[in-house]
């Protein structure tokens, strides 16, 4: 069985023994994210075997990039438009690019399900949290997070910032959406589903920070 995506250059078939990791009913999905949410959505490849459809020897990121000169679906585009835009990336994977709506903090996905069960406990505001297969958790925050993620750190007195697994992505980065395949290891799902007022206005980094860096902290003791 094999997943076929279509890019500008041409089209790539990779083998896989793996089954499509997206419903059915792909153009309705990314319209979920563009028209509900409203975030842009961007088609981005797959991987089979380690091997990623974008055909580079030494892909740094397998799986888990935009295709080559892949259009943007912008937020708030049309259903028939979205549909007719998707059906030409057959089997692609659903990307977000990060910056624009949201920033995203980045922690071990055991440390993030504490840290959510406390924050949730507190009663903090909290927005979207994503886990990958490879046992991230992604946490949507307010656009500017990861910039000044550093100094954030340090002045709620974590003196080696570096020491905490916490990583901030910002402008040029992007995640896969869920339910899309990351990587070929698997779907990326929601640990906390996105809602529309956590959507259209993420909390702002410095709400959830305290907690995500003790919890990190203490997983790593």
């Amino acid at each position: 069985m094999g997943f076929t995506i279509g890019i500008s250059r041409g089209i790539r078939d990779i083998r896989s023994g793996s089954r499509r990791r997206i419903r059915p009913s792909d153009g309705t999905a990314v319209a979920e994210y563009t028209g509900l949410w409203g975030w842009d959505v961007v088609p981005g490849v797959r991987a089979a075997a380690g091997d990623c459809s974008c055909g580079r020897a030494r892909c740094r990121a397998p799986g888990a990039h935009p295709l080559d000169l892949a259009p943007v679906i912008r937020a708030g585009t049309p259903l028939d438009e979205v549909t007719e835009v998707w059906s030409a990336f057959p089997g692609a994977s659903m990307m977000l690019p990060v910056g624009r709506s949201f920033d995203v903090i980045e922690v071990a996905e055991s440390a993030g399900r504490h840290a959510l069960a406390r924050l949730e406990r507190m009663g903090l505001p909290v927005g979207p949290v994503a886990a990958t297969p490879d046992g991230r958790a992604q946490f949507l925050v307010a656009p500017g997070a990861a910039t000044a993620l550093p100094d954030l750190l340090y002045r709620m007195g974590w003196d080696d910032p570096g020491a905490l697994d916490l990583r901030g992505l910002g402008p040029g980065a992007h995640i896969t959406a869920p339910p899309s395949d990351r990587g070929g290891l698997g779907p990326v799902r929601w640990l906390r589903s996105p809602a529309l007022d956590s959507a259209a206005r993420p909390p702002e980094a410095r709400l959830l920070l305290g907690t995500l860096a003790y919890v990190a902290h203490r997983s790593g003791v």
